[in-house]
């Protein structure tokens, strides 16, 4: 499996990477991150975002493809972020900043036709806005911006008490058929910490998370992807219902079953292989991606 035969509707992990620093692109295009989005927004200062824009176009026009991080709608960067992107054979999609309204992700799309939006939610305002937003044609994933949301809304980084907002999230791509949300990022977190944090965001339904370096990358893929014991019960139970006939027995064979196959179609979506005298101990607990 490679960044190009995985399809961004799957992407578990996003690396964000500062447009002013070029040096960093060719090791985000080389890490194992499954989406890299060149950031010319937040990462970014005032004085330097045409840098910064000047950076991602040249990179996409020689070669090279990445998704870009652009200038929310109504600032006075949107529209030129816009109208250089869209020249540039190397764009894979953009995640737009601080969308607040569908008319954001559609005034996106009237200057970059045919581009894939990841529609970032970053204030309360747009929290109230999920399900519209999701529903405007041209999204095609909603996105979490964390850090940006606490900072407007002042709650803390307890999963409990962001419980209600990344529920929000996942309820509203759900209810518009769009693939799971992007969580935001563990910011400095490796190890069990960010094993931990992308736990939470698998809990939440939620099926990629933002990366702020290309460490974060592995860690988020493994836990956003079908566990060992995942793959086992699938394999198990698929064989046991072959067994008995290939019939549905009852009424839990029916999403027992969907589950099964769903795993199954991720683990080889994402190259990952049953191993060998893997035996599961417990029914393990629900997977959710999209």
């Amino acid at each position: 499996m490679t960044k190009n035969s995985l399809g961004p509707e799957f992407a578990r992990s996003w690396l964000l990477v500062n447009g002013t620093h070029t040096n960093r692109f060719r090791i985000a295009e080389n890490s194992q991150a499954d989406s890299n989005v060149l950031d010319i927004e937040d990462g970014v200062a005032p004085n330097r975002k045409e840098e910064a824009l000047a950076n991602a176009v040249e990179w996409l026009s020689t070669g090279h493809g990445a998704w870009v991080r652009i200038n929310g709608f109504g600032t006075e960067w949107w529209e030129k972020d816009c109208r250089e992107l869209a020249t540039c054979d190397g764009l894979q999609g953009v995640m737009l900043a601080m969308v607040e309204s569908p008319e954001a992700v559609l005034r996106t799309a009237e200057l970059l036709p045919g581009t894939r939006i990841v529609a970032l939610v970053e204030t309360a305002r747009g929290v109230q806005q999920l399900q519209a937003i999701a529903e405007a044609r041209p999204t095609f994933r909603l996105g979490f911006g964390l850090g940006d949301y606490r900072r407007d809304t002042g709650f803390d980084d307890d999963p409990m008490i962001l419980a209600y907002t990344r529920s929000q999230f996942t309820i509203a791509s759900r209810g518009a058929g769009l693939p799971g949300p992007i969580d935001g990022p563990a910011v400095g977190a490796l190890g069990v910490a960010l094993a931990d944090a992308a736990g939470v965001t698998a809990q939440f339904g939620m099926t990629g998370k933002i990366c702020l370096n290309p460490e974060q990358a592995p860690i988020v893929n493994e836990i956003l992807s079908p566990s060992q014991a995942d793959i086992s019960w699938a394999n198990s139970f698929l064989a046991e219902f072959e067994a008995d006939g290939g019939e549905i027995r009852d009424g839990s064979d029916i999403p027992r079953l969907a589950r099964a196959r769903k795993i199954l179609n991720l683990a080889r979506l994402y190259g990952i292989e049953a191993a060998e005298g893997y035996t599961v101990w417990n029914d393990p607990t629900e997977v959710h991606h999209s």
